[in-house]
């Protein structure tokens, strides 16, 4: 380090890749703490994130919300609800933390951290992305939080759009393949995992006999979720 030089936390550098100077590093701090980092850190001095988690929930889904309503005044409340749905669920948050890094500014427990690759770490990220939002809004204020929305998440939304990714997999798969297969799709159970309380299941999505792609889940809805949306891209529908 240079003479002079201050060293930079890691949430500093979080901070300055979005633009902001935190008024309350704390907060920043917080939203970045899972719960399991607690287990094996008790003297840390804030406390997990999810109280901000639930905060920047309802910051993103208002912010979202208004931002749809001002600038589509002609679409139906329906396809707005769509839209608002696909740019705020788990997996797009997940790849918006995943496009900004946020996994490497995680506090987490050394058994989380190993399974970064697990269905269940990307539900960790997007809780992490709404409590990012969630500590923004506290700390900035809405017109910050409202342009780091913006800037993240609504970048998304011509992208949905014109990929119909605000259509329901399973119901987009199930249209599709009657038009070009004349054939209904069908999901069968292949195998499940893990303990009562984390188990995984997977999914085979079938076209007549012919296996089109399998899913995985924390429940068997997700994993056929999964499975539809893997056989879209699979069929080259989206």
């Amino acid at each position: 380090m240079k003479k002079g030089e201050r060293y930079m936390t890691k949430q500093q550098e979080l901070a300055n890749k979005l633009g902001i100077r935190f008024k309350d590093e704390n907060l920043l701090t917080q939203a970045l703490v899972h719960r399991s980092y607690l287990n094996e850190h008790s003297n840390w001095p804030t406390g997990h994130n999810e109280r901000l988690e639930f905060l920047g929930d309802a910051v993103l889904e208002l912010a979202v919300t208004k931002y749809l309503f001002l600038h589509y005044p002609d679409k139906p409340e329906g396809e707005l609800t769509d839209w608002r749905a696909a740019l705020v669920n788990a997996k797009t948050l997940a790849q918006i933390a995943q496009e900004i890094e946020l996994d490497k500014y995680l506090f987490l427990s050394r058994g989380e951290a190993k399974e970064k690759d697990s269905k269940g770490h990307q539900y960790i990220l997007a809780d992490a992305m709404e409590a990012l939002l969630g500590a923004i809004y506290l700390d900035q204020g809405w017109a910050v939080a409202q342009r780091i929305i913006n800037k993240l998440v609504l970048s998304k939304l011509d992208y949905i759009i014109k990929n119909k990714l605000y259509l329901d997999p399973k119901s987009y798969f199930q249209e599709r393949a009657q038009e070009v297969y004349g054939s209904t799709p069908h999901y069968e159970l292949l195998a499940s995992s893990g303990p009562d309380h984390e188990k995984l299941f997977e999914v085979g999505l079938y076209v007549d006999n012919r296996l089109v792609s399998v899913g995985h889940g924390m429940s068997k809805q997700e994993a056929q979720v999964d499975a539809a949306e893997k056989g879209l891209k699979q069929e080259g529908w989206r």
